[in-house]
């Protein structure tokens, strides 16, 4: 069988389902409105979780700077 033939069919349907999820998608989007409280309030926790995490983060990076300090005066040559 020809190859451009195979190639052709595969276009061919991946062209109908992606129609297809697209007709999905503007579905689900005119359904969804205005976005609901719950997701808000996982938006706000979110935010908050990593505003928590950055800072950690800080702390963390601020810790491994002080014992790099640390350790290099520790392993220099004392005279």
């Amino acid at each position: 069988m020809n190859h451009q033939l195979w190639a052709f069919i595969a276009l061919d349907e991946a062209r109908l389902r992606a129609e297809e999820a697209d007709r999905h998608h503007r579905a689900w989007r005119s359904l969804e409105g205005e976005p609901s409280s719950p997701s808000r309030l996982r938006r706000s926790l979110a935010h908050g979780l990593a505003a928590i995490s950055r800072g950690a983060a800080a702390v963390a990076r601020k810790l491994d700077g002080c014992i790099a300090d640390d350790l290099g005066r520790s392993l220099a040559p004392t005279e």
